[in-house]
């Protein structure tokens, strides 16, 4: 399978993959640990994953843990986006980050990712230089397009020399913005022409994000007063897809006027679960088990009927994200929670007992709420009322 095949096939889904259990990502997930996560995502249809960066031993481990799966188990099938991190000058070190000057740790990030790509060529079929390394607030790290575009062409020569695998997919995964479907300060020379050298668009979209930075799509109407609960949020959902949507078009638009037409697929959406600022109780109302999950539910719906590759943000909660607060919304993002707690958006996956005989840190896999979706109800709140939209329906 390449990586064409498998973006473009609705039986191949596709999501983002951590592991990390503890607050630190000094405490790496262990090879049986990855495993029985990957056992997990298997049952799920899950056939890739996407990784973030080289420096720490998880993404190796990744795809050694997929290696030793398919050899103890004939017919295991899992592949692997890995990840390249790439930063600025001066990025997380305090001082102040220079974004026309690229970081000296990035040629070696590309190194160990080139070195694992050749090592396995059954497993990794796409490489992405940078995460949300275009995008202008990501303050403390981003880089100009140039850099990007430098190191998509250094791989895509390392193809041409029979280094990598041809059929190897080169692209970068970044906010839609940077893909030129934001402001017109991202419509750069050096954007159009990394358009044309990646394989593909791996984009960003983050509606929850905007029920707090850009509500424009988000609330209850007026109109729909008489509804129920149920039917106020999924008529919000329903805008949240819509606005999603809408964003995905945008790239696909700009692409087509800088005189492309290949693949956008989606690198990166999800909806948190829990969140004690901006989309909680005190902002949007926006993250809970309920809405994420309806969020999930249509998000696949949709990628899945247009061929669409949609890396889902995420598989598990990680609460190294945000560990200073535990209820921040960055600690909340998975279908299941650390101990293998599967949220509402995979309750009917548990119903079918697809993950019987499989566990997680020792727990079987069971349902929040006890499966009670009046209880699950109880905890949700309808976002705040608002008379205007942009559309998005």
């Amino acid at each position: 399978m390449t990586a064409k095949e498998i973006l473009s096939n609705p039986e191949y889904l596709a999501i983002s993959y951590g592991g990390y259990r503890d607050t630190t990502r000094s405490v790496q997930p262990s090879l049986v640990q990855i495993k029985n996560d990957m056992k997990i995502l298997a049952a799920m249809n899950i056939k890739i994953l996407r990784t973030y960066n080289m420096q720490l031993p998880q993404a190796t481990n990744v795809v050694k843990a997929i290696d030793q799966l398919k050899k103890e188990q004939p017919g295991f099938e899992m592949y692997v986006m890995l990840g390249a991190w790439i930063d600025c000058k001066n990025a997380w070190t305090g001082l102040e980050p220079d974004h026309h000057i690229e970081s000296e740790q990035n040629a070696a990030e590309i190194d160990r990712a080139v070195a694992l790509a050749a090592q396995y060529p059954d497993i990794i079929k796409i490489i992405a230089v940078g995460n949300e390394a275009m995008v202008k607030w990501a303050t403390s790290y981003y880089v100009q397009p140039n850099v990007i575009l430098k190191w998509v062409n250094y791989l895509q020569d390392l193809k041409k020399q029979d280094k990598l695998p041809a059929d190897l997919w080169i692209t970068s995964s970044d906010n839609f913005a940077s893909w030129g479907g934001g402001e017109d300060l991202y419509h750069v020379p050096a954007l159009n022409k990394l358009i044309k050298a990646v394989d593909y668009i791996s984009m960003h979209t983050y509606p929850m994000h905007d029920t707090h930075y850009n509500p424009v799509f988000w609330g209850t109407a007026e109109k729909d007063s008489l509804l129920n609960k149920e039917q106020k949020i999924e008529n919000a959902m329903k805008r949240s897809l819509g606005y999603a949507q809408n964003q995905y078009s945008r790239v696909k638009n700009y692409m087509k006027s800088v005189g492309v037409d290949k693949p956008v697929h989606i690198g990166e959406t999800g909806w948190a679960t829990y969140s004690s600022g901006l989309y909680g109780d005190d902002g949007s109302h926006a993250a809970d088990q309920y809405k994420s999950g309806r969020y999930y539910q249509l998000m696949r719906e949709w990628t899945t009927k247009n061929k669409i590759s949609c890396f889902y943000f995420e598989a598990f909660n990680e609460k190294w994200k945000d560990a200073a607060n535990p209820k921040g919304s960055e600690n909340h993002f998975g279908l299941f929670n650390i101990d293998g707690e599967a949220k509402y958006a995979v309750w009917d996956l548990v119903d079918q007992g697809v993950f019987n005989g499989l566990t997680r840190n020792g727990n079987k896999i069971t349902k929040s709420f006890n499966g009670s979706k009046k209880k699950l109800l109880e905890y949700v709140k309808l976002p705040p009322v608002k008379q205007n939209f942009k559309g998005y329906e």
